[in-house]
């Protein structure tokens, strides 16, 4: 099976950085847990106003599966410029880098 990768970012108020942290542990943990996923890469702008993440999976069902609920979820909360990208990963160069494709 091929690895996928999601690229997700929306605008975001804040909080930023360790407030963040604190605000989402519970969620990290809880995305720590979906199936399929190897790992998640959280991201923030605050000159952007802008969050999100970058998600890599072992699978597009996994993805897929994620993706939908994701969606779903964000737009009950009121998450507003949500963008969500789908992209195949090389894993061949990508290990010539040190990406890390396995938990």
């Amino acid at each position: 099976m091929a690895l996928k990768l999601l690229q997700m970012d929306y605008l975001f108020p804040g909080p930023w950085g360790e407030e963040m942290a604190a605000e989402y542990s519970d969620l990290a943990h809880r995305i720590a847990d979906v199936p399929g996923l190897i790992c998640k890469v959280w991201t923030e702008n605050r000159e952007a106003g802008e969050a999100g993440g970058i998600y890599l999976f072992a699978d597009e069902a996994s993805l897929d599966s994620y993706l939908v609920g994701k969606i779903e979820r964000m737009k009950a909360a009121g998450i507003e410029g949500l963008r969500a990208r789908k992209f195949d990963v090389n894993e061949s160069l990508t290990r010539i880098t040190r990406g890390r494709l396995s938990e």
